[in-house]
């Protein structure tokens, strides 16, 4: 993967285009996708390889993405840790038994890596196997405060009035979550390291709920604690989260190799923030992709426009693809990026579009 344009921004690296993959990029919006989940819930995926594999494969052949993020849950290693989790419909990721009490956190159990979540190790060597090599494949985790605020909270949360309370009113205990929640995350990522993800993404997506200070204090150390253990791995470590501008510098402070940003900053202040030493993803807004044509690609070369062409950007939204979104604009924006950033005499369309996937009706979703 030497000539992976991902893979070389993410080292500020010259490239002969600026790298695309889109957060949720395997998401309802495709066809594909739903067409998996007419027949298996998204814990019964996660739990087959083969699902897995199918379900991210889909975005690398319709779309042309510069990387594969494997698909999962960020929620999967608290089931092996034996909190019982579900999907309710329209609702979202619902814990049974919220855990807001000290005896509560010393209940929960200790995984080796092997048990955390086994089909999406499988799945990474799947998805490797069936790449040869055209596109590097991510694996992720959720950082452990987000993570915690789940498991606190019960589910998603506008105030996480109860996570809060926790951190501020038992900071003793808070730290014993943390300490295990950020040893679990380490443990899963390694083992994904070690089944063939090329780079890694720590979503810590609700960290925007805090202010400064408590980020600095209560989560930082935790989150730098496990780039600073994947380091000697060698592969990319990203940091994202959103409704952060306010402490950018502290999310530098993680030491992660590239930083993503939502659409509420501008990318090239964002840059200046956390210093140009560092790679920076994103950071197109996912509401725009159901904006006319013509718009989609006036806000995506204003992102351009403030990456200035510096080595190290990486094309993203500022969150995840959204239900509903056209396909169409999906593929006409990582069309768009390439073809605006393309450098003179370099080789397109991209190698992606040489990979032929089965989807899962049985038809050919190449590209």
């Amino acid at each position: 993967m030497e000539d992976s344009r991902f893979l070389l921004a993410c080292q500020r690296k010259p490239v002969d285009a600026t790298p695309i993959w889109l957060m949720r990029q395997a998401g309802r919006y495709l066809p594909e996708y739903r067409a998996v989940r007419a027949r298996a819930s998204l814990l019964d995926i996660c739990s087959q390889a083969e699902l897995v594999a199918e379900v991210t494969l889909q975005p690398v052949c319709r779309l042309g993405v510069d990387a594969a993020i494997i698909f999962a849950d960020i929620l999967l290693p608290l089931v092996s840790m034996g909190v019982r989790l579900e999907f309710a419909a329209g609702e979202g990721p619902v814990i049974h038994d919220p855990v807001r009490a000290p005896e509560a956190i010393e209940r929960l159990r200790r995984p080796e890596a092997e048990e955390i979540a086994p089909a999406i190790y499988e799945a990474i060597r799947l998805v490797r196997r069936e790449l040869g090599g055209k596109v590097p494949v991510i694996g992720f985790a959720g950082a452990p405060f987000t993570v915690a605020s789940y498991l606190i909270e019960g589910g998603s949360s506008r105030q996480y009035l109860e996570t809060k309370r926790l951190m501020h009113g038992a900071p003793e205990s808070w730290a014993t979550l943390m300490d295990l929640l950020t040893d679990v995350t380490t443990a899963y990522l390694r083992a994904q390291i070690a089944a063939g993800a090329q780079a890694v993404q720590l979503f810590d997506s609700w960290a925007g709920a805090l202010s400064p200070l408590d980020y600095r204090e209560r989560v930082l150390p935790w989150v730098r604690r496990i780039v600073d253990e994947l380091r000697p791995l060698g592969v990319p470590v990203i940091l994202f989260s959103t409704g952060t501008a306010g402490f950018l510098a502290e999310l530098a402070e993680s030491g992660a190799d590239v930083i993503g940003v939502d659409w509420r900053v501008r990318l090239d202040d964002a840059w200046d923030t956390i210093g140009l030493d560092r790679a920076i993803q994103g950071n197109l807004d996912p509401a725009v992709l159901f904006a006319p044509r013509d718009e989609i690609a006036r806000q995506a070369r204003a992102v351009l426009e403030q990456a200035g062409g510096r080595p190290g950007h990486i094309f993203n939204l500022g969150h995840g693809v959204l239900p509903e979104t056209p396909v169409d604009n999906v593929r006409y924006l990582v069309d768009l990026v390439h073809e605006l950033t393309l450098a003179p005499g370099s080789a397109y369309p991209a190698k992606c579009r040489t990979v032929d996937c089965r989807t899962s009706d049985g038809g050919q979703a190449s590209r």
